[in-house]
């Protein structure tokens, strides 16, 4: 028995010496898509830069989750409260974690004591459209980077908290502001710009992580140059996005919009980025006659040349707010193909091909769907219903409001900033959907730096008097709801798929629910004290899994809600993250006792 114990002893003595020797390296690409693989850290926004929230850990599955507790809470303190959208990021036994009002924090994450924190020093005159948040950080060599609502980008030192750089990504007097996680693809910073409804020009940025210098710049509006910049910063043009006034009339597309405000994905297969971008500006679609490339749409980038290889819009001349930032989630689609998958704001579903941007399939994945009766397959393009896109003001009796109509879904989306999942496992989607529409209508507008630039009125209306958000398992194939999960209130929050077979997202009313995969059978919930609006991550350390969720009521819905805001106002706002694990000598599997609180849970639900 000594040599077998002696072998084992020097293999995990081994590993302990590697994976010292990887943290003191800090992060590569190379760990970057190794973590992805093995789920044991969170390296990357999405978990992984496919972006598809699945990790492979399964020592919490269905048989033993009902076992699941918290380990330990921590606030992010102080007034600074509203909404609660990061995603944590874990490495070398480290938490890094954003909070509202462009706050960052170093937890360890088997204990979460405070290691240190970050709080970016904000102007008074910030115009963030949709509340406070920060979604998450990139992490890379020793730094951990993110964007702040003033536009810029901070790069920390790990360990201390110190800043080694930072870089203003634009004029937040302009508009422009910034919420998303960063990305690391190839080597290279990725991020987007926010502001669409202040007439921002949406783009994609790639930089030096270490130094934040900049490498390309691509923008997302047609007719504006994009550029690359050598080592000392000068830059070069690199050739006009789209042809100017092909799709956008007169001067238009100037101030055009198509605001990257989600970041975006990164396949190693493919060589590209995919950045989902958001509506043209302004809202009042009668000003801006054609399709109004790049908005709403997905566009793919040659992270090497920083050009778009191909594009395809979910909304052409949109007119009902129907961003298209929602991720684009890559996936295996067999046959050595690989697909993406799109729950678009307007309420439709695309698998696109990853590499050409063919469309494989097209389909709603909300059940009331009021501008448009389908997709065609062969053009790609919407069947529009003409009724029922918003007036045209200047037709009007009084030439100051068109006609309003009812429109499905409303401008808040079938899915919104909320990441939905793909499991490997079982080929499905699992999409945080919202049933509810908008009375909308539009306005006279001009453009004023600094100003709205909406150009149309609406409220926010509920569809059923039961649920407003159902948590979807969708076959890409078929198009199908394999099964769903109502919920009374929208659902705000980001999904995590694991090889447990389990899928997790929290709810607005505070719970962090974990369900069956393939059945949708709620198996544990546990109460947050706060609206989840954040998606959960999990990792190993110490040869234990943990789940965490960071919790805290707040984004757009409470902001622009409607009906739906007053229906929702007695949430009450919170700041923490949450941390859970199953108790020693209960990880190994199914119990006599497990399934039968398992059982309970799910009939109470």
């Amino acid at each position: 028995m000594r040599p077998t114990l002696l072998s084992v002893l020097t293999t995990l003595a081994i590993g302990a010496m590697a994976a010292t020797a990887s943290h003191a390296a800090g992060v590569t690409d190379k760990l970057i898509e190794d973590s992805a693989k093995s789920g044991n850290e969170v390296l990357s926004w999405g978990l992984g830069t496919q972006g598809q929230r699945y990790s492979a850990l399964k020592q919490v599955n269905t048989g033993n989750v009902a076992r699941l507790v918290p380990v330990w809470a921590f606030s992010f303190g102080g007034e600074k409260q509203r909404g609660q959208e990061s995603q944590p990021l874990i490495y070398g036994g480290k938490m890094f974690v954003t909070a509202s009002y462009s706050r960052i924090f170093a937890l360890d994450a088997a204990t979460g004591k405070k290691l240190w924190k970050y709080e970016h020093r904000l102007p008074e005159g910030i115009m963030p459209c949709c509340d406070v948040v920060n979604r998450g950080a990139a992490l890379y060599d020793n730094l951990v980077i993110f964007a702040t609502l003033d536009a810029q980008l901070v790069a920390l030192d790990q360990n201390t908290g110190d800043v080694v750089w930072k870089e203003k990504i634009d004029d937040y007097a302009a508009g422009y502001s910034a919420t998303a996680a960063p990305i690391i693809a190839n080597g290279l910073l990725l991020t987007g710009v926010s502001g669409g409804e202040f007439g921002v020009v949406g783009r994609v940025e790639a930089r030096d992580p270490k130094t934040g210098k900049m490498v390309w710049s691509r923008p997302t509006v047609e007719g504006h140059m994009g550029y690359t910049y050598d080592k000392d910063g000068n830059k070069k043009e690199n050739g006009i996005s789209g042809t100017t006034n092909k799709t956008w009339p007169g001067d238009i597309w100037k101030t055009g919009g198509a605001a990257t405000w989600l970041g975006g994905s990164y396949d190693p297969k493919t060589g590209l980025a995919y950045f989902g971008t958001g509506n043209p500006a302004p809202w009042n679609s009668h000003l801006r006659q054609g399709d109004n490339l790049f908005s709403c749409s997905t566009v793919a980038i040659d992270v090497k040349t920083g050009q778009i290889k191909w594009h395809y819009q979910g909304t052409p001349n949109d007119g009902w707010d129907f961003d298209g930032v929602n991720e684009f989630i890559t996936f295996d689609a067999g046959g050595g193909k690989t697909f993406g998958g799109k729950a678009d704001r307007n309420g439709f579903f695309y698998v696109l091909d990853a590499n050409t941007g063919k469309l494989e399939n097209a389909f709603p994945f909300v059940k009331k769907v009021t501008w448009a009766t389908g997709i065609d397959l062969k053009t790609g393009r919407p069947n529009f219903v003409p009724e029922n896109r918003p007036g045209n003001p200047t037709a009007g009796a009084d030439g100051k409001k068109g006609n309003t109509v009812f429109s499905a879904p409303s401008f808040l989306g079938g899915k919104n900033q909320m990441p939905m999942a793909y499991s490997p496992d079982t080929k499905l989607f699992y999409v945080p959907a919202n049933e509810w529409g908008m009375e909308i209508w539009n306005e006279p507008i001009t453009y004023k730096k600094g100003a709205a630039y909406l150009g149309a009125g609406f409220t926010i209306k509920t569809i059923n008097d039961d649920y407003i958000g159902a948590l979807r398992a969708i076959d890409p194939k078929t198009g199908k709801i394999v099964w769903e999960v109502k919920n009374t209130a929208p659902l705000w929050g980001g999904v995590l798929t694991t090889g447990g077979n389990l899928v997790f997202w929290g709810t607005p009313e505070g719970l962090l629910k974990a369900a069956d995969a393939r059945t949708g059978k709620i198996v544990w919930e546990f109460q947050t004290g706060s609206g989840v609006v954040a998606p959960p991550v999990t990792w190993m350390q110490g040869g234990e899994q943990y789940v965490s969720v960071v919790s805290g009521w707040g984004g757009a819905v409470p902001l622009w809600g409607g009906d739906v805001a007053t229906k929702v106002s007695f949430l009450e706002q919170g700041g923490m993250v949450w941390v859970f694990k199953i108790p020693k000598g209960g990880a190994t599997g199914a119990t006599a006792e497990a399934p039968a609180k398992a059982a309970k849970v799910a009939k109470a639900d």
